[in-house]
């Protein structure tokens, strides 16, 4: 792992940030399906504050399968997206995008990550993202294999008592979105 990418980090890199488990905690074997579940994880509006001051887009890719088994539908996926955007806006932090996935894994051709089909959608939408200068903070292999698809850096958030691991495919490992913060704060 290294993370002498982190010292070349300025106002032309993206950052990519997956949702659940990066921004807010996750619903582990359930799924988000409105604001009052929704829950910022500690720091998470400070560190995405300080990351708009410093990356030119901010953009969060997300899984979202919930949709496809129909414990959701898009328009309440909105309305959660919209009450996240506001409390960061609130905070002083700005995300340029997102972009949900609501494929089930099984269905062939998904644009589930690791796919790197939300990636392509963003840089479609905003040309100027250049996936050699852009970063996935990600908690799942799912997300480390997705940034290492699209020719991202790639940072895995590894939780206390969490099992999971980048299987040592990440370029740099923390424990959250504002240990991340400090580092790059640092370099």
């Amino acid at each position: 792992m290294t993370d002498n990418f982190l010292k070349k980090i300025d106002n032309t890199w993206t950052l990519f940030l997956d949702r659940d488990g990066v921004i807010n905690e996750r619903i582990w074997g359930g799924y988000v399906t409105n604001p009052d579940e929704y829950i910022f994880l500690p720091g998470v509006l400070d560190s995405i504050a300080v990351f708009s001051s410093i990356f030119n887009k901010i953009i969060i890719i997300t899984n979202q399968q919930g949709i496809g088994k129909g414990i959701m539908t898009e328009g309440e996926l909105k309305v959660v997206h919209d009450y996240m955007i506001k409390e960061i806006r609130l905070a002083g932090g700005e995300i340029d995008g997102i972009y949900y996935c609501p494929d089930l894994a099984e269905k062939n051709d998904n644009c589930r990550k690791p796919s790197t089909n939300m990636a392509q959608k963003a840089v479609g939408d905003f040309p100027e993202i250049d996936l050699t200068k852009s970063i996935i903070v990600g908690d799942s292999p799912s997300d480390i294999e997705f940034g290492i698809n699209a020719g991202m850096h790639t940072v895995f958030v590894m939780h206390e008592n969490d099992e999971s691991s980048s299987s040592g495919l990440a370029d740099f490992e923390v424990k959250s979105l504002a240990d991340l913060k400090t580092i790059i704060q640092k370099k």
